[in-house]
């Protein structure tokens, strides 16, 4: 039984025992069918963590014996929990999508630190795992993760889970009870058709009905509260987020501003202000859910997860902290004091520190192996590839399987540490090659999208004929795929260090030149800076340059002279225009130019050339 136990243990936690890691700061967005542009369901979930090896998981199905226990350990650091029933039958998931396209995704809150419960047996990522095993819809995924919790303790902090399947999508907020009150409390609600909905890292649901078949809740989510004294109104009244995640200003803004802007982002009819992000006293909190102007792509949602604020008040690529190079990423902490004062620094949907993150998409018309696709990548949103992952497959990519590489071991077979080795290199000079990387990201992801429709036709086929021939193509497209994915992001890490090296750009030949940096920043470092790094002349230098000067200024003198005389000579007059631009004109070999244009001119009028004359650069 031993034995059996940590065979079972290694299929479902292995990602965890391998390199446990906190993932605390994430965002997820949510998409129903009818806000789709082709009917699709679509969840995303960015798992951002400084310390969190991005990897593709992998769980295969099985069948257990009566009896069979299975040992649970935390999700974020690897720490054993306790044992569990196993389940009879589970079913088979790639990462956080399974067989029959239910897929979950999650951001932390935290809440009230005294509803952690030390002895719990279950925690969030253990929750989304088992669920993901155990469920055939979002419905069931639900009721699997609040039996569990109910049952084994729930082991985390406040969580909001996102939960769908190829017809519905569902938020939940779901928070422990405590040391000695075994359950959670928790409140889930199904997106209406047509909305959409996202969180980051703060609680969502507030009022909610209590009479409704598409909001379900633990029955003493408001009688706990009572209890505990945080609550005294009507029922209708009470508010789960308020009561359980008490605001505070940092939610607001490192959090709900990610909603804020996704939001606006697809209802730009109806901009949200940004009273509640930027914490105005009396300001109305962000809705549950909105309805889009526009039915949603693939595309457009995946834009959505490389947003950085930009066009907005929020805007990370146009204040001092961007640099000259307009980077949209700020290194931690978060939160920063000077002068006595505490500051701060935005945090936007992509980040630095993703270790993985995906777009899952669910597609009723299609069966179940064929119509879930997980849109897969590691590392920064902005710079990374999402390439498609069916939920029938039988195998992931080595490249990003779970034991290639890890988080203190750097493998160029990993795409995690090739993602992060391109991305790293770009934040050196962001607005420059990040041109090149969006490229190769479009034309990749282009492709895919354009494949996507074929290989669903050639996998439909097969599927009529036997469903293991169609898992079996699917499994292979998908890791071909991944795998020539991570082959290109390689190359393209070796172009940019040859392009860019030392801060110069070269062309295919070698042939270097000095960009430097764009004149806003000459400005700003001007003016910081003062005198500290302004050129200034040695008496010797200063006598050369006055006599040098002396000799150009009778050059000229005598070259305007001649342009007068040989224009006298032909009978052209030069008007005041003309006169102020010859005599003002102080490059010598524009001068010359304007001399020689004199000897056939019809007029005087543009015997100067336009344009600057700039000194060669000796240093």
């Amino acid at each position: 039984m031993k034995r059996a136990t940590i065979i079972l243990t290694i299929a479902l936690m292995l990602a965890a025992i391998v390199q446990p890691q906190p993932v605390s700061a994430c965002t997820n967005f949510l998409i129903t069918r009818g806000a789709s542009v082709d009917g699709s369901t679509m969840i995303t979930y960015a798992a951002d963590s400084h310390v969190l090896y991005g990897e593709l998981y992998f769980t295969p199905a099985g069948r257990y014996a009566p009896g069979t226990m299975l040992d649970v350990y935390e999700w974020d650091t690897g720490t054993y929990l306790g044992q569990i029933a196993q389940a009879p039958v589970t079913y088979t998931a790639v990462g956080n999508i399974n067989e029959h396209q239910v897929a979950i995704g999650e951001t932390t809150w935290g809440g009230r630190s005294e509803l952690h419960d030390p002895e719990a047996k279950v925690d969030y990522g253990s929750l989304m795992y088992l669920a993901l095993q155990r469920a055939k819809t979002a419905r069931e995924a639900i009721e699997v993760m609040t039996t569990l919790v109910a049952e084994y303790g729930y082991y985390s902090s406040g969580e909001t889970f996102s939960i769908s399947d190829p017809n519905e999508v569902w938020i939940m907020d779901m928070i422990g009870k405590g040391p000695g009150n075994t359950g959670a409390v928790w409140v889930a609600r199904l997106v209406p058709d047509g909305y959409i909905s996202a969180h980051a890292n703060a609680a969502r649901i507030r009022q909610f009905p209590q009479n409704d078949p598409e909001t379900l809740f633990a029955p003493d989510t408001i009688s706990f509260a009572r209890d505990k004294g945080w609550f005294d109104g009507d029922d209708a009244d009470f508010n789960f987020a308020e009561t359980y995640s008490p605001p505070d200003y940092g939610a607001n803004r490192f959090c709900d501003a990610r909603v804020w802007c996704m939001f606006n982002r697809a209802r730009p009819s109806e901009m949200l202000p940004t009273d509640w992000v930027t914490g105005q006293d009396g300001a109305e909190p962000l809705p549950l859910w909105i309805k889009p102007d526009e039915k949603l792509t693939v595309a457009d949602v995946l834009g959505y997860m490389r947003d950085h604020f930009e066009g907005t008040e929020l805007d990370m690529t146009t204040d001092i902290g961007a640099g000259p190079y307009e980077l949209p990423y700020r290194w931690r902490p978060l939160v920063w004091k000077a002068d006595d004062k505490m500051y701060f620094n935005e945090r936007a949907t992509s980040t630095q520190q993703t270790g993985f993150s995906f777009l899952a998409q669910g597609r009723s018309w299609l069966p179940d192996p064929i119509g879930g696709i997980l849109w897969f990548s590691v590392d920064d949103a902005f710079s990374t590839v999402y390439f498609p992952v069916y939920c029938g497959i039988t195998e992931v990519p080595h490249n990003f399987a779970v034991g290639t590489g890890s988080w203190t071991e750097f493998s160029w077979d990993s795409a995690f540490w090739v993602f992060n080795w391109v991305s790293n290199y770009a934040y050196l000079r962001y607005n420059v090659m990040i041109k090149d990387i969006q490229v190769v990201q479009q034309q990749l992801e282009g492709k895919y999208m354009a494949e996507v429709a074929e290989v669903d036709l050639a996998a439909a086929a097969l599927y009529q004929q036997a469903p293991k021939l169609a898992r079996d193509y699917l499994t292979r497209y998908s890791v071909d795929t991944g795998d020539a994915l991570v082959k290109r992001w390689k190359q393209l890490g070796e172009d940019l260090l040859f392009r860019y090296l030392d801060g110069n750009t070269k062309d295919e030949l070698g042939n270097v030149t000095h960009t430097g940096y764009p004149e806003s920043w000459y400005q700003k470092l001007a003016e910081a800076t003062g005198s500290k790094l302004e050129m200034i002349q040695l008496a010797p230098e200063k006598e050369a340059a006055e006599k040098a000067e002396a000799e150009a200024q009778a050059q000229r003198e005598g070259i305007r002279s001649a342009i007068y005389t040989l224009l006298e000579s032909r009978g052209i007059a030069a008007d005041d225009a003309a006169k102020e631009k010859i005599d003002t004109t102080e490059d010598l070999e524009k001068l010359g130019m304007a001399l020689v244009n004199a000897a056939t001119a019809e007029d005087a009028a543009h015997l100067v050339p336009e344009g600057p004359s700039a000194p060669a650069d000796t240093h």
